[in-house]
């Protein structure tokens, strides 16, 4: 069941991460009625398991971007005070996936976002078929560019993503429930008996 992890950040203990992804349907996704759209295409690949609206606080995107707030010296924009503009107070929407066992199920999904830049991701991904943003418009405009949707890098992100956009007092989320109602335990690895 619920285990507090030996190291602090890291949610839980005991979950195979790389069967999770978190999804991040961003403000620019809800903002254009995308999200059961975008939900459904992944949903080919992962099942859904769970979706919930959440108001952005200025914690959660800056853990969320992290990446790009230790290296906004590259940007060509106040990266703080974008995501800040972009993101708190925003609704998006967030959804956990679960893939197949033994499938990298955040490699799997990752692969049918697109490149960050609607504008040069390739046919049939998402943000290509349903973006209307381009990096160029972004710097013109002072802003970060709108890319519809985040899905966890890999099962380390995914723990880190669920932590942001969940909290680990929802644990009960990546437990199935059998058909009783009752959670079970199958998705969390059981110590070895002793033969």
């Amino acid at each position: 069941m619920k285990r507090r992890p030996a190291q602090a950040g890291q949610v839980l203990d005991g979950v195979d991460w790389t069967r999770w992804s978190v999804i991040l349907l961003k403000p620019d996704c809800v903002r254009r009625n995308l999200t059961d759209t975008v939900l459904k295409r992944i949903g080919r690949f992962a099942e859904i398991v769970h979706t919930q609206l959440v108001v952005v606080e200025d914690w959660q995107v800056f853990v969320h971007y992290w990446d790009m707030l230790v290296d906004q010296d590259w940007f060509d924009v106040d990266v703080p005070a974008c995501l800040r503009r972009a993101y708190v107070g925003q609704t998006v929407m967030v959804a956990l996936a679960r893939g197949p066992e033994g499938i990298d199920t955040p490699t799997r999904l990752r692969g049918l976002l697109g490149h960050f830049d609607p504008a040069q991701a390739a046919k049939g991904t998402i943000r290509a078929d349903f973006g209307v943003d381009s990096l160029e418009a972004a710097r013109a405009d002072h802003r970060l560019i709108e890319n519809l949707v985040h899905t966890s890098d890999d099962g380390a992100a995914t723990c880190r993503d669920f932590g942001t956009w969940f909290g680990a007092d929802q644990f009960e989320r990546l437990f199935p429930r059998d058909d009783t109602g009752a959670v079970g335990r199958a998705l969390v690895p059981q110590p070895s008996q002793p033969t």
